[in-house]
């Protein structure tokens, strides 16, 4: 059963009783806006502090926001688009690059107009702003981002003497090289962590797929050239390290193996070095953060963006109060307050300032302004589920030709995408 925060966000006491048209002091009415936003993606004190400045400021209007669980949401997410709108959500928090596969249905409000006119959609991180479109038109408005930094041992590189983080590949590489000593990995890269490789891809230009003009079909791009070279270089960086050829970053956990000692690197998002500190309290403060680097200094490399867009139901009951709380959410305001509670980067390039005071939030801003996301296809959920890219990169990385393996990988992404195949 969905559960109400009534202690968090329906601040009048009025609310107990329910939701629906809410007595205001002065006698008037106060329609309910109902969000939907995930669970842990704010924090009960951020969700309480907004509900109160939300509701001052428009005291027309109140708001119900209920805390979904992320396991199960794509169905439940559809079932509220499909329904009739009663007691569904006005506002819904989804994943970045789950808008295509909601918006291809024909089932949320198209948000261009608000978003050129009022909301600075030139601005906007590109990694929350591209997923956010579906056939030139924007359905996600860019919430919060997160992306993958560097996460490395301070004292090794100093003992390396490598007294300041890598600005390029080249130095990069050179720093990794003379940490990969004395018992120490370089850096600890699993073969299969295909959204790191998905960065080197397009930071040389190239793309995981291309699609055949607008509405076009989509077809595989890892045997490119351009994609090629970007497998190269990650081959020649995960070889100065001990990271498994045939597994993900997650099998084991890499804040697991970076905890026990020796290893200098890790590529992914700064909230893992808690992990890494509650593990083996001796790193604390040994730990830092720096952009993914890129092929010139003075740009961060492209990184995968992950992070959440807000959209509005076509069947919103309360379009108006639904835009209103979209435009705070996603306005400067309350997007800083959020980025500086949460440690997440906000949705503008222009307000990285405000976690410029926190080390691996600070990092992780200064990639996302070069951040991408998955290609902007309603079905790639199905290319992740059986994701032929990890397949690629084992074999690649296990001594097989890189050109034939990625036609091979290209041509299962292709017959994965191919709207024929659902």
């Amino acid at each position: 059963m969905r559960r109400r925060l009534l202690a968090l966000v329906c601040v009048s006491a009025s609310l107990a009783g329910g939701c629906g048209l809410i007595p205001q002091d002065g006698g008037g009415e106060r329609s309910t806006v109902t969000v939907w936003l995930m669970k842990d993606s704010a924090s009960q004190d951020f969700l309480r502090r907004f509900t109160e400045g939300f509701e001052r400021e428009h005291p027309g209007l109140a708001l119900d926001i209920r805390i979904q669980e992320w396991t199960g949401i794509g169905e439940k997410v559809q079932d509220a688009l499909k329904g009739d709108g009663t007691d569904g959500p006005d506002v819904i928090e989804v994943g970045n690059t789950q808008v295509p596969q909601y918006a291809e249905g024909g089932q949320l409000q198209d948000l261009t107009l608000e978003s050129m006119r009022d909301w600075g959609i030139r601005d906007w991180l590109p990694g929350l702003a591209e997923p956010g479109q579906y056939l030139s038109q924007q359905f996600g408005i860019p919430w919060y981002a997160a992306n993958r930094v560097v996460i490395y041992r301070k004292d090794l590189f100093e003992q390396a003497g490598a007294a300041e983080p890598p600005r390029t590949r080249e130095e990069w590489l050179s720093a990794t090289e003379k940490l990969d000593a004395g018992g120490s990995q370089g850096i600890y890269l699993a073969g299969q962590d295909w959204y790191t490789l998905a960065g080197f891809i397009w930071d040389e230009g190239g793309e995981l797929a291309t699609q055949d003009g607008e509405g076009g079909s989509w077809t595989g791009a890892l045997h490119s050239e351009a994609a090629l070279r970007g497998m190269d270089f990650y081959q020649e960086l995960q070889a100065l390290g001990d990271g498994p050829a045939d597994a993900d970053e997650e099998h084991p956990p890499q804040a697991g193996v970076f905890a026990k000692g020796g290893v200098a690197q890790i590529v992914a998002v700064p909230g893992l070095a808690q992990s890494i500190v509650r593990e083996n309290p001796g790193l604390k403060g040994k730990v830092g953060f720096f952009p993914v680097p890129g092929k010139k200094a003075g740009k961060p490399g492209a990184v995968f963006t992950g992070g959440s867009d807000l959209v509005v139901p076509k069947n919103a009951g309360e379009r108006d109060g639904a835009l209103a709380v979209v435009d705070a959410l996603a306005g400067e305001k309350w997007n800083t307050d959020l980025a500086r509670t949460m440690n997440y980067v906000p949705n503008k390039t222009s307000l990285a300032k405000a976690v410029a005071g926190e080390e691996g939030a600070a990092a992780m801003a200064a990639g996302a302004a070069q951040g991408r996301a998955t290609p902007g296809t309603p079905r790639w959920a199905a290319v992740e589920a059986d994701n032929p890219i990890k397949e690629y990169m084992t074999k690649v990385l296990t001594g097989a030709d890189a050109k034939s393996e990625a036609r091979r990988a290209s041509d299962r992404v292709t017959d994965l995408l191919d709207v024929n195949t659902r």
